[in-house]
């Protein structure tokens, strides 16, 4: 008999691992039905759903390369096959109401800084604004030279063979 998705099958677990189980089927075949397969709700241990040697009825999930995919829970009448909450979960103990957002009042000007103050004194142009940035890094430039050269460093050596 050929396997084929949608079928319902008879097997039995022939090993239980951490991510699921593998269920022996007709025709010396293996399929794998993963954790999230096995019930119809959360699973923290699969041992406590089957065991190696159970008879399940699993649903042929897909066929790829050789490899078979089964579902437990969907092989299920459709009544049970439904979702439930977790059982285990655990309820918030701490739950307070939350007052309603309010946005923040609008800010204005921080402290005592006039935010125009500085737009009075800035160029008024493009070529004004780059002549004053060229004329800024120029200045920056010539304090880091000055600077090196202090300390015995220079672009062309200080006689110690260092650069």
């Amino acid at each position: 008999m050929a396997i084929e998705v949608g079928m319902i099958l008879e097997g039995k677990v022939s090993g239980v691992t951490k991510f699921g189980a593998f269920v022996d089927l007709p025709d010396s075949k293996t399929g794998m039905v993963h954790i999230s397969e096995v019930a119809p709700t959360f699973i923290n241990e699969i041992s406590d759903y089957v065991k190696i040697g159970q008879e399940v009825k699993v649903k042929v999930l897909a066929l790829n390369d050789g490899k078979i995919s089964l579902s437990m829970k969907q092989a299920l009448p459709k009544e049970q096959q439904h979702q439930r909450k977790r059982p285990d979960k655990p309820q918030r103990q701490n739950h307070r109401s939350r007052e309603p957002y309010k946005p923040a009042p609008p800010v204005t000007s921080p402290g005592d800084y006039e935010w125009q103050s500085s737009r009075r004194n800035a160029p008024s142009s493009f070529e004004d604004m780059m002549s004053k940035f060229k004329q800024t890094s120029e200045d920056k430039m010539s304090d880091l030279k000055r600077g090196g050269e202090s300390r015995g460093y220079s672009r062309r050596g200080n006689g110690n063979g260092r650069k």
